[in-house]
């Protein structure tokens, strides 16, 4: 609750006016709504978190009731009771050129987004390097990463260094294998993010306990499982995390994307992502020495007579970690001599610091399940990379 007096965001557009002068604004800084109930003198002023969500009850709990009672005091007739019906939809978006360098100066009235077919209208547009960024860091520590683990590791804090600003920017680390965990929860400071990728490493042999998961004294998650939760981190970081944030939203996932064990399916931990408006940037680290096949040696499956056990075959991570990119509006990188973890961490960077943010309020009722999301520029030489989709109403 904002004290009497305090002001809508300067420059926004009312979106939607009832009887009840229910006035609601985009707020400029995060993915939310103001919401202002007027009578006579008396204001009030609140904050409505409307993705994909009703403010009916806002209108009927909140601003009819208030009326009723300034009513009965003012002598004046209860206004009929009007059920308003906003649902808001925000689309993280980058934008290239056609030979692949970053757009960054584009205006609102250069985006076109249909929903199922529908043209839109954009009700709030603002820059990325504008808003906060809330980042979470989910490595993969099952034995298949044991060889590339320092890499990793480096890396990735000198990228969580060089992109968070101070007092603006926060982010988490998870590590999952048998187990997901959350070492150190959203924070801006260097020290505890660093000691978090410290504490990385692949699951040990306890004689007593069994196979222990590779972080050291982090916050559990209560899953645990038998090989690579995957699906489980995702779903858990988007669901228990980003899901209570504003503003951007950005996960990093370092994993060769075989998924073993997890509880949640692939399809979920997409949903789960997009719920809470969070693009998925996938680093693909792919180590065979790393699962034990090293051709035709004597090992599981992999005598030169065709072993007495065939060996298991693994799932497509490349095509996993691609699919949960491409559908929360991030992008797939495979590290390769080439292509080093430390040139990719330096495109995302420059992503993130270049992103659109859109945002409008469906021009009909969507209805519950899957809708589309088409973001496209007025100059058709322009290539424009954001999520395809959102889940409403569940």
């Amino acid at each position: 609750m904002e004290p009497e007096g305090a002001e809508a965001p300067v420059g926004c557009n009312p979106v939607v006016l009832t009887a009840a002068r229910l006035e609601l604004f985009p707020h400029p800084l995060e993915t939310s709504y103001w919401a202002c109930a007027s009578h006579m003198k008396m204001q009030m002023l609140l904050r409505v978190h409307p993705d994909r969500c009703s403010c009916t009850a806002l209108a009927a709990a909140v601003v009819f009731p208030l009326l009723a009672v300034w009513g009965v005091r003012g002598q004046e007739p209860q206004p009929p009771k009007i059920a308003v019906e906003v649902k808001a939809v925000n689309v993280l978006a980058t934008v290239r050129d056609r030979h692949g360098k970053i757009v960054s100066t584009l205006t609102k009235d250069d985006f076109t987004v249909q929903e199922d077919g529908r043209p839109q209208i954009l009700n709030y547009f603002a820059r990325g390097s504008d808003l906060p960024l809330r980042l979470g860091l989910l490595v993969d520590t099952s034995l298949s990463q044991r060889r590339v683990m320092d890499q990793e590791r480096t890396a990735s804090y000198s990228f969580l260094d060089q992109l968070l600003r101070q007092d603006k920017d926060l982010a988490f680390v998870i590590h999952f294998d048998r187990e997901v965990e959350l070492l150190q929860d959203f924070t801006a400071s260097r020290p505890k993010l660093q000691a978090a990728l410290q504490s990385l490493q692949t699951p040990q042999f306890d004689s007593d306990r069994g196979s222990s998961g590779g972080g050291r004294g982090g916050r559990g998650s209560g899953r645990r499982g038998a090989g690579t939760l995957l699906y489980d981190a995702v779903y858990l970081a988007g669901d228990e995390l980003m899901s209570k944030q504003q503003g951007r939203k950005a996960l990093i996932v370092l994993s060769d994307g075989v998924d073993r064990g997890s509880k949640e399916g692939l399809t979920t931990a997409i949903q789960t992502a997009q719920h809470a408006d969070t693009i998925v940037y996938s680093i693909l680290f792919k180590d065979e020495e790393g699962y034990g096949y090293r051709g035709g040696g004597m090992g599981r499956g992999g005598g030169r007579g065709g072993g007495r056990f065939p060996r298991e075959e693994r799932p497509d991570g490349k095509k996993i970690l691609q699919q949960i990119s491409k559908e929360t509006g991030g992008r797939l990188f495979e590290v390769s001599k080439k292509e080093t973890v430390e040139k990719i961490y330096s495109e995302i960077e420059e992503e993130l610091r270049s992103q659109y943010n859109l945002g409008y309020t469906p021009e009909k009722s969507s209805g519950t399940g899957y809708h589309k999301i088409q973001v496209t520029t007025r100059q058709k030489d322009l290539v424009v990379q954001a999520r395809d989709g959102y889940y409403a109403g569940q």
